[in-house]
């Protein structure tokens, strides 16, 4: 007989200044129709209002605070201070449908092999922006696979199977990752569904260090040596 899934999700908010859109984040995962057991808010520095946006929220959110470090630490963080089998994880200035945690767990009970739910996402311009800004920040119209934190829901085991966030990238932290997590195969599941909103503004780490984006190229060669070393190709 297969054992019961347990239901068990924490989770973690990584944040930086995030006082424009942190609350908006918060209460989406509130608004959950499956709750999690704690969401972990792991303020990475903030010198705005960003700690007394979180204090709000208590006891409801568990805040934890850090020196600036950056995004993978403030994850990391909160991974290491996490109590649930499943982890998901939420960028400050994105936002989750009401149903998105209950829709990965019951994908989740039926597919049981499967280590990591993803959901479609769609980017939308955050409404403050104005229309010239709006022109050079490309948005797409159809919603697309959300291989992305906000939208990913993942057995703890499997994360720590992979391993944690490595803190050395400045943009690439997340695709360092994810290249790492095929790598380990790990079974990964897509809903079709639109259960993730990617808010694209002013402040997006891609679009802020766009002369950091050789780091991808780096982390792909650093992949192939991986897979070569190990006679995958």
């Amino acid at each position: 007989m297969n054992k019961p899934i347990q239901v068990s999700i924490s989770v973690v908010i990584p944040a930086y200044n995030g006082e424009s859109y942190l609350a908006d984040a918060i209460e989406s995962v509130l608004a959950q129709s499956l709750q999690p057991e704690e969401i972990i808010i792991v303020d990475d520095g903030s010198t705005d209002t960003t700690p007394a946006i979180i204090r709000r929220y208590a006891p409801r959110v568990r805040y934890i605070q850090q020196g600036n470090s950056g995004t993978a630490a403030a994850r990391n963080n909160g991974v290491k201070s996490a109590n649930g089998f499943f982890l998901a994880f939420l960028d400050q200035d994105d936002l989750w449908e009401p149903p998105k945690l209950e829709m990965q767990m019951n994908a989740i009970r039926q597919n049981t092999i499967a280590d990591v739910i993803f959901t479609h996402l769609q980017q939308f311009y955050s409404p403050e922006l104005p229309a010239e800004t709006m022109a050079n920040i490309f948005c797409p119209e159809k919603s697309e696979p959300g291989y992305l934190p906000s939208a990913m829901l993942i057995k703890r085991e499997a994360l720590f199977r992979v391993g944690l966030f490595e803190c050395q990238w400045q943009i690439g932290e997340w695709t360092n990752w994810f290249v790492r997590a095929k790598e380990a195969g790990l079974k990964i599941q897509t809903l079709p569904e639109v259960l993730v909103k990617r808010r694209l503004h002013c402040g997006n780490k891609g679009l802020l260090q766009r002369n950091r984006r050789a780091e991808y190229a780096q982390i792909l060669k650093a992949s192939l040596d991986r897979r070569r070393a190990k006679g995958d190709i």
